[in-house]
């Protein structure tokens, strides 16, 4: 990525977020955005933290130097993986 706010004008930032069923959150994190890592209980509320955080990752990682507000797109992905076990046929 780019150093300078010009550099994010049409970029789309993709977050994945990972179930984690040992914690029961959901963990978001970014190729797109250096340093991001957050978890929230819900995907409601994992949006209302990565609309806060990646602004202020954005700018701590000098990507967002321009003069004027942007809107950027947060496109978030959720993974949900578990194991499930069939009956025999055998009885």
């Amino acid at each position: 990525m780019k150093q300078n706010g010009e550099n994010m004008l049409g970029k789309e930032i993709k977050v994945e977020a990972v179930w984690d069923e040992e914690a029961q959150v959901w963990v978001a994190s970014s190729d797109d955005v250096p340093g991001l890592i957050t978890e929230a209980d819900t995907m409601e509320h994992l949006m209302q933290k990565l609309k806060i955080v990646i602004p202020e990752l954005l700018q701590a990682n000098g990507l967002l130097n321009g003069p004027s507000a942007l809107e950027i797109p947060i496109h978030l992905f959720g993974k949900w993986e578990e194991v499930i076990k069939t009956a025999s046929r055998n009885g």
